[in-house]
């Protein structure tokens, strides 16, 4: 080890990590690997959100939004369903491509705002006023980062759906990552700052809200209850959601949210209607398409935690859904109804890998059949898992994520679908893995 810090004086290589995440080399999977052993996953996706947060240029990307950031969350929500070497793998090509998002020409990004005085005031009047750069200086000097600044910024952006919905998204997930990475303050300070920078952001477009709002009147939230309704009643719900115009839909979805008992009977709507349009995504779509699961998985999460929704935000919901392309019932793909015999479990994850779609839809109905959604869940984690996240941007990994906050919400019938859909989109959906394989050997050296 030398003293100028070339692989790091204490062995802990984070000299040479730094330098990674500042210039990414061919040597970064060892840098990434070395850093991991010496201190941790964690440790090492801290250090990365504090180097690159204030330096990448998000406003470059306006009104859409990198997913480096909210694919790292992904991958420490999927942990728990992945083998060890394989979220070792993810986390490093995940870092790698949050790495490589494009950097502000100037060199600080939005660190070139500066600090505020750490009002919330100043911060709620930079949210309604639409001033990125005000909230972004006023969130970096709050005394205090929990859990609470998160839930605001998301409240009082859960009516926006520009870039379809992504700002109260992204401040959800955002709040998870903070406390995936042990709740350490300064890379809370950072991740609370970028989720009021985006959320003040513009475009700011409230034109499903207003519209669902004005058919509800004043109709009351919306308790948080577990589904009543039979199937059929769910998918006749899921019809009207993919094949009706939008101002039928907004009529209709609108009467149905004001008559419902629960959110839970409208979210097995809407579950089952994203994965009949996740079924009809052309390819080509199949990665824009799979933020449906998103969107609604965020939602209903906030709908549990505070025991209440307003339903003006199913609404939303249900027009997002409703807007990407249907195709017709003869030419929905269908799974064959023998799925090859042996293992389904190790036949799902060779099928998805292979690029087969078909039969990655029969095996993940039969995987389910023998032993319910988790080990479908399981083996969808690994084939995201396999996928280097710069080839759809991180789409696949924040899909099967929303698919593990869904599932345990939903009826049998709704999680099955969404499962069976995601092997679909799955199977169309790989790309190179060459990156993996780059931070598999690299982690194996060290």
């Amino acid at each position: 080890m030398t003293p100028d810090g070339e692989g790091a004086v204490d062995g802990t290589g984070t000299a040479t990590w730094l330098r990674e995440l500042d210039q990414p080399s061919p040597g970064w999977f060892a840098a990434y690997a070395a850093r991991v052993r010496a201190a941790g996953p964690e440790a090492a996706a801290r250090e990365a959100v504090l180097r690159l947060v204030p330096v990448v240029d998000w406003a470059a990307y306006l009104p859409a939004v990198p997913h480096g950031l909210q694919g790292l969350w992904a991958v420490f929500r999927l942990r728990p369903l992945l083998a060890e070497a394989s979220f070792l793998r993810v986390l490093g090509t995940q870092l790698h491509a949050f790495a490589c998002e494009s950097r502000s020409r100037t060199g600080h990004g939005l660190a070139a705002g500066g600090r505020g005085s750490g009002s919330w005031p100043n911060l709620e009047l930079a949210l309604a006023q639409h001033r990125p750069a005000i909230a972004w200086g006023e969130a970096m000097t709050l005394a205090q980062v929990a859990a609470g600044p998160f839930r605001h910024l998301e409240a009082a952006s859960a009516a926006d759906m520009a870039n379809v919905g992504h700002k109260p998204v992204f401040a959800r997930q955002m709040s998870e990552l903070f406390e995936a990475l042990d709740g350490v303050p300064e890379v809370g300070r950072d991740l609370l700052a970028v989720s009021a920078w985006l959320c003040a952001s513009e475009p700011f477009d409230t034109f499903w809200h207003d519209r669902a709002r004005r058919r509800l009147a004043d109709a009351p939230p919306l308790p948080y209850r577990p589904a009543a309704a039979d199937t059929a009643s769910h998918r006749a719900l899921a019809r009207e959601v993919c094949d009706a115009g939008l101002v039928a839909l907004l009529d209709g979805f609108s009467a149905q949210a004001r008559a419902a008992a629960g959110s839970g009977d409208l979210l097995a709507a809407l579950a089952l209607a994203a994965a009949e349009k996740q079924l009809d995504a052309r390819r080509d779509l199949e990665a824009k398409t799979s933020w449906n699961f998103v969107v609604l998985a965020s939602l209903a999460q906030r709908a549990a935690e505070a025991g209440q929704s307003d339903p003006a935000h199913w609404v939303q919901v249900a027009a997002l859904v409703n807007l990407f392309p249907s195709g017709e019932p003869e030419d929905r793909p269908q799974a064959p109804e023998r799925p090859a015999s042996g293992d389904p479990a190790a036949g799902l994850l060779d099928a998805i890998l292979d690029g087969e779609p078909l039969p990655a839809m029969a095996l993940a109905r039969e995987l389910q059949a023998r032993g319910g959604p988790e080990p479908v869940l399981r083996v969808l984690a690994e084939a995201a898992a396999d996928n280097d996240p710069a080839f759809n941007q991180s789409h696949q990994l924040l899909a099967v994520a929303a698919a593990a906050e869904l599932l345990p919400r939903l009826p049998e019938p709704a999680g099955a679908a969404v499962l069976e859909a995601l092997a679909k989109a799955l199977g169309n959906g790989q790309g190179s893995s060459d990156l993996g394989r780059l931070a598999d050997a690299a982690l194996r050296r060290a």
